[in-house]
């Protein structure tokens, strides 16, 4: 059991249990854009629909970015797992709405 820990959760560069990280450049995107959209529909109904949607499709773009990166770079298989994760759930979403 131990091992299978520390194959998923170990960070193959330094060895250190790795289960989040600091947020890179474009989750940091992703959650400025999703809270000004969260912003801008709570507090000006108002504005109009290209605004609202393309700070979502700036939202959901940079999520899929990170996800891609996440899967191609993890620092573990957790990570790759997490990254994974959120792009078939961005698919899922996305396939609902079409």
């Amino acid at each position: 059991m131990r091992r299978a820990f520390d194959w998923f959760f170990r960070d193959r560069r330094d060895g250190r249990i790795v289960i989040g990280q600091w947020p890179n450049l474009p989750l940091w995107i992703f959650a400025v854009a999703a809270g000004l959209e969260w912003l801008a529909e709570a507090l000006m109904p108002g504005l109009p629909a290209p605004l609202i949607a393309g700070l979502r499709i700036v939202a959901l773009v940079s999520l899929a970015i990170w996800a891609l990166d996440e899967i191609l770079r993890g620092v573990n298989p957790w990570r790759r797992c997490l990254g994974a994760g959120v792009l078939l759930g961005l698919i899922v979403s996305l396939a609902g709405r079409l």
